[in-house]
């Protein structure tokens, strides 16, 4: 009898030029029995797309700015591609059927109105923007539930935590424990802090990321969403989830269950490895990454955060704890002071005291709706920019 041949999983990329994105065409072209690109989006970066669509040939690519659609257009004139452009054709791609998932990669909270239409057209949604849940973690649960749709995590620390909880269906967490790698700064002053640049921001010990997320990752922001993220991606309480400094970024986070026992994931710092998990889920297939040496990790270390010196830590849980509207307010202020100091508008600890101050002054929703979400992010904006 002749074996049928498995269907290739068919995934959009949105944030197709990024740093994730990037490294999920990587793990796409390792497996081209497996997978196949339908489409490709991005903001900027047109002639990087350019060069995608032409090595994959997916069925569509989007280019969210306007105003580089012709040259888009035309440098894929001899390829059966159809090219869009605006933030609209970014949600209407995402409901194309053919598509098994999508990769939610754009960076910050511009991700939330696609990744809706995608949860709603009941795609499996491979999550790597970190803000959607972080702005409307609540209303994109309910979503998923209402469309029964997955949402596979793809950050590394969630990845782990999900791969942790594989096989406990039904046994109590008592506590999920997020490693942070402590960034560029974990043994810097409080007055070298008030000195740092962007160029020494950006050069983080373990990971390579892009700009935005690798700033998030030194004032230790990063973190702090990745503890709103855990929240409403496993349903747990703000006291049930602890940060770990962990330096070499060799756990990638631990789950803590009430009978004391730990249960940890291991490997390199590869964001390959759980890009990869999410597609292949609930398989696990061969790859070419590097593997971890046991003769080489001789010295895991683990220490406290200091919530002083990185305030945003802090800042990430009270807003958490205060709930409706201000993790967007939070992410809003965040999104506006790291694109102000990768300008040199701001100084490194100056972006704590804005989001500080405007966690105090935007309005307050408790139960928001999305027009609420909207409202605020745009008001949060407006007074931030002000504020610098």
């Amino acid at each position: 009898m002749v074996q049928q041949e498995k269907k290739k999983k068919q995934i959009a990329i949105l944030g197709s030029t990024g740093s994730i994105g990037s490294q999920a065409l990587q793990v796409i072209a390792e497996h081209p029995n497996l997978y196949e690109v339908y489409a490709l989006t991005a903001n900027n970066k047109v002639e990087q797309l350019i060069a995608q669509a032409r090595k994959f040939c997916p069925e569509a690519v989007v280019i969210a700015n306007e105003s580089k659609y012709a040259i888009l257009k035309e440098a894929l004139a001899d390829l059966p591609i159809k090219v869009y452009a605006g933030a609209e054709a970014l949600c209407q791609i995402v409901e194309s059927g053919p598509i098994d998932i999508v990769l939610s990669a754009m960076v910050g909270s511009a991700g939330l109105k696609p990744t809706m239409k995608a949860i709603c057209a009941g795609k499996a949604i491979a999550l790597a923007n970190k803000e959607t849940l972080v702005v409307a973690g609540e209303l994109i649960n309910e979503l998923a539930q209402q469309y029964r749709t997955p949402i596979l995590p793809v950050d590394s620390e969630h990845s782990a935590i999900f791969q942790c909880l594989a096989g406990e269906m039904g046994n109590p967490i008592e506590k999920i424990i997020l490693t942070a790698s402590g960034g560029p700064f974990r043994c810097s002053t409080l007055d070298h802090l008030s000195t740092v640049k962007k160029e020494q921001a950006l050069k983080h010990p373990n990971w390579e990321m892009g700009a935005k997320i690798t700033i998030d990752s030194a004032s230790m922001m990063n973190k702090g969403f990745e503890v709103i993220e855990a929240k409403w991606l496993f349903g747990v309480k703000p006291e049930q989830i602890e940060v770990v400094v962990h330096p070499q970024s060799v756990i990638h986070s631990m789950v803590q269950f009430e009978d004391g026992a730990v249960k940890a994931q291991l490997g390199m710092p590869d964001m390959r490895l759980p890009i990869q998990y999410a597609f292949s889920y609930p398989d696990r297939i061969h790859s070419s990454f590097e593997r971890l040496d046991f003769t080489k990790c001789v010295n895991l270390t683990f220490e406290q955060p200091d919530t002083t010196r990185f305030r945003n830590l802090a800042l990430a849980y009270e807003a958490m704890g205060r709930g409706g509207n201000m993790p967007c307010i939070l992410n809003a202020a965040n999104e506006i002071v790291v694109a102000a100091f990768l300008r040199d508008e701001i100084s490194f600890l100056g972006m704590s005291d804005v989001i500080e101050k405007a966690m105090s002054r935007v309005s307050f929703v408790k139960t928001p709706m999305l027009d609420d979400y909207m409202a605020t992010d745009s008001e949060t904006r407006c007074m931030v920019r002000e504020m610098i």
